[in-house]
């Protein structure tokens, strides 16, 4: 077998795609004088450096789970004036991460808040951090079924790995006391650990009727409160706006 064949071979073998499909030009290239073999090595691993961190980012966007691919350039800010621009465009800094600060987004239905929230945590999964996007119901559910077949603790680790965790919809099931130090529980165990970044419909005086106990409401508010920062959207509904434009299409 030739040497560059041998060369093909355990390029494969290493999984170094990018330069087996591009060694040949190169050394054409390096052939001709055209670039030094040291010119020729360093751009074919850094070619490769980029192809492995571009699929690095496309598995943890992937692993996120976000229900719709949304990034903060497609938010019609113009549409919900009362939310703060500046304060959106920091929290898709990700400073927010290394401070590990939460984040809640408050709103009526159909504002924005699930676009800002996957918007948010994509930002963060291209930047290669373990995200993972859950509604809460499906959180709940997770929970529930897990302590049922008693391997809550395993589950609530596995939230746990997570540097983000978004929980969208809270507000929409209201549950009993067990069920309600479910969530308290892997919020405790996040607390200034990890950052997670909840939507929600209620305002904060609401949180007691879902979570049916006030002092464990309590509780979980200041878990939660404690490092974080909240945007409030006071606007219009996408949903009905878009409803309203197609039937003035159809007229």
């Amino acid at each position: 077998m030739s040497s560059i064949n041998v060369l093909m071979n355990n390029l494969e073998k290493l999984k170094l795609f990018k330069i087996k499909e591009n060694i040949n030009s190169y050394l054409d290239m390096v052939a001709d004088g055209v670039k030094t073999p040291m010119d020729a090595f360093s751009e074919m691993i850094q070619m490769e450096v980029n192809h492995k961190e571009d699929l690095a980012i496309v598995s943890c966007v992937k692993i996120a789970n976000f229900p719709f691919q949304r990034g903060i350039q497609d938010f019609d800010f113009s549409f919900q004036p009362s939310l703060d621009k500046n304060k959106v465009m920091d929290l898709a800094s990700l400073r927010f991460l290394e401070k590990t600060e939460n984040i809640i987004i408050c709103g009526t239905p159909g504002v924005g808040k699930t676009h800002l929230a996957v918007s948010i945590g994509t930002e963060a999964a291209k930047q290669r951090y373990s995200v993972y996007c859950i509604s809460f119901h499906d959180l709940i559910s997770q929970l529930r079924k897990a302590k049922y077949e008693n391997r809550l603790e395993a589950r609530i680790k596995w939230f746990c790995r997570y540097r983000l965790l978004i929980l969208d919809e809270l507000g929409y099931e209201k549950m009993d006391v067990d069920t309600a130090n479910l969530f308290f529980n892997l919020i405790a165990k996040r607390y200034e650990k990890s950052s997670t970044l909840i939507t929600t419909n209620l305002t904060f005086s609401k949180w007691p009727e879902v979570f049916g106990d006030p002092v464990l409401t309590n509780a979980l508010l200041d878990r939660l409160l404690h490092h974080s920062q909240v945007l409030n959207i006071n606007g219009p509904s996408y949903r009905l706006k878009d409803q309203l434009q197609l039937m003035t299409d159809d007229d």
